[in-house]
């Protein structure tokens, strides 16, 4: 049985300077780098990343978001702002992170179940090609698109742990409602999450 590793969204608009950022999430982007150099191929036999790769999300992008729904315009493909953050890129350049999930080019897509890597492969059917039946998430933002996947990884039929230490959330009432969702969903649920500024 293989235990799979899902960094969600590491990237430079979710962070400190970018067009929605989450406060820590250049230091998150660190810790995970970290935990990718410390772990690959010991407790984690494959590692992937998730990126918004925003071509066209119609209300997705707005001028007026609600920030639940609707967001300002954020990692679109090509640009500066969809790249994964500095401190963590090196963990992908380095060839520590086994693949790359493209998600929300033409929707309003959070769940890194939703994307598909340079191929055309969805990421349920990677990690079961390869025996991967748990699965740990970490990244940003843990009330946001954490949240998405962790739930979508359940409901593909992989056990699921979010590590909360390796994620940064929004807001202090949505990443605890973020939680007990986890918790709700059978999803196990380890460390603390840095608290929300």
């Amino acid at each position: 049985m293989s235990r799979g590793l899902i960094v969600v969204d590491v990237q430079n608009d979710f962070c400190e300077g970018g067009s929605i950022p989450v406060a820590g999430g250049a230091r998150i982007a660190t810790r995970i780098a970290e935990l990718v150099e410390q772990s690959a191929g010991r407790d984690y036999q494959y590692i992937v990343a998730t990126r918004d790769h925003h071509i066209d999300p119609g209300s997705h992008f707005s001028q007026n978001p609600d920030f639940k729904d609707s967001f300002p315009v954020h990692c679109v493909a090509g640009g500066e702002g969809g790249e994964f953050h500095p401190h963590f890129a090196p963990a992908v350049t380095g060839g520590k992170v086994d693949a790359v999930f493209f998600k929300g080019a033409h929707s309003a897509s959070k769940s890194g179940f939703e994307g598909a890597d340079d191929e055309g492969t969805p990421l349920a059917d990677w990690l079961r090609a390869r025996g991967v039946e748990e699965v740990d998430v970490v990244g940003i933002a843990t009330d946001h698109c954490v949240r998405a996947t962790a739930l979508d990884a359940v409901k593909a039929g992989f056990r699921a742990r979010v590590r909360l230490d390796y994620s940064v959330g929004v807001a202090p009432d949505t990443t605890a409602a973020a939680v007990d969702d986890f918790r709700q969903a059978g999803i196990a649920v380890s460390g603390e999450a840095p608290v929300p500024q």
